[in-house]
């Protein structure tokens, strides 16, 4: 090989002693290929610095071995650890992952999916199902394979896994109802444009209306993934004449935000006000008191997403339905309602 020129494919097979086809089986479905083959090729590849020409392979696959996924936000860790482990799992199944936030807006989502598919991404990971008609045309037009997560509620000729939210905050709520509470209120990510916390809300109606309370009573503030906003949310839910005697969030973020709020205010937690979460992030544990939240399987599902993903990539055309069991984590931040 001259000293200027790339490394090509058939270097690599030459020094690693294989054929161009095992080369390109490692790189591509690593997996198929017996460890020790794959360590020589890996050393080659490495001693080379070869990298795979993907517009020339794309142009003879009609594949570009990326895949694409778009999240609500990269402000917080909701989404991280699902994300992490889809990557994690396409990764070893070889393929790249290109990720895109939306900032909860769904314009700014259809746009991204779309410049995403010009760009060539074989397929799409997107985060509940809450958008236009127009996009999931486009998506069938475009034969792109894509897998629905975080939500579990969508038309059967969709793959999705996830899990049920109303189902999730229904079950909080009956334990909340257990303890005595009768006065509810809820601290939301904006409703119009997200099924996921639509869906939360409902089981917190659900369950306030299957023990006799009027659920139009509920008192909702929606506000963004943000400490502060979930505090301001509690003021105002404080200074209503019936104020709640339990704040139920849609997520750990707005839980921590409501509790150092409560207590800036002077009130105990739990025994003046109790408030609840939903995820089970990591830092759930380290407020004071540590929340008690819905334990959602991240790293599960994001797993299972990828899995189902690379099987509709690879032809499979029964698309996945994967609902997951989330559990309730008792903490101290639930007691019961103040005599």
């Amino acid at each position: 090989m001259a000293e200027s020129a790339l490394p090509t494919l058939e270097d690599v097979a030459r020094l690693a002693g294989v054929s161009t086809a095992t080369v390109s089986r490692c790189l591509n479905a690593p997996e198929r290929v017996a460890s020790a083959t794959r360590e020589r090729v890996e050393n080659a590849v490495d001693t080379l610095g070869y990298a795979p020409n993907f517009g020339a392979r794309a142009l003879v696959m009609r594949r570009t071995g990326i895949v694409g996924a778009v999240i609500p936000t990269l402000a917080s860790a909701i989404f991280s650890r699902g994300i992490q482990a889809f990557q994690h799992e396409l990764d070893r199944a070889g393929w790249t992952l290109v990720l895109a936030s939306s900032d909860s807006n769904r314009e700014t989502e259809a746009r991204q999916i779309r410049a995403l598919i010009a760009r060539g991404v074989d397929g799409l990971f997107l985060v509940g199902a809450e958008r236009d008609e127009a996009v999931y045309r486009f998506l069938m037009q475009r034969k792109t394979p894509f897998v629905i997560g975080w939500t579990t509620d969508v038309p059967a000729d969709q793959a999705c896994v996830g899990f049920d939210n109303a189902g999730a905050m229904e079950a909080m709520t009956t334990r909340a109802l257990s303890l005595g509470h009768r006065r509810f209120a809820v601290i939301s990510a904006p409703l119009a444009q997200n099924d996921r916390a639509r869906g939360r809300v409902a089981g917190v109606r659900a369950a306030i209306a299957r023990a006799g309370l009027d659920p139009d009573t509920l008192a909702i503030e929606e506000v963004p993934y943000e400490l502060g906003a979930a505090g301001d949310a509690v003021d105002r839910l404080l200074a209503a004449e019936a104020a709640p005697t339990v704040v139920m969030c849609g997520n750990d973020v707005q839980a921590a935000g409501a509790i150092r709020r409560a207590q800036q205010r002077g009130l105990r937690v739990p025994e003046d006000l109790s408030i609840t979460g939903f995820d089970n992030l990591e830092h759930a544990q380290l407020v004071d008191p540590a929340i008690t939240t819905v334990d959602v399987p991240h790293v599960q599902m994001g797993t299972r997403a990828a899995q189902a993903l690379v099987e509709a990539l690879r032809g499979d055309e029964q698309p996945a339905r994967v609902t997951l069991p989330v559990s309730l984590v008792m903490r101290g931040s639930l007691g019961p309602a103040p005599a």
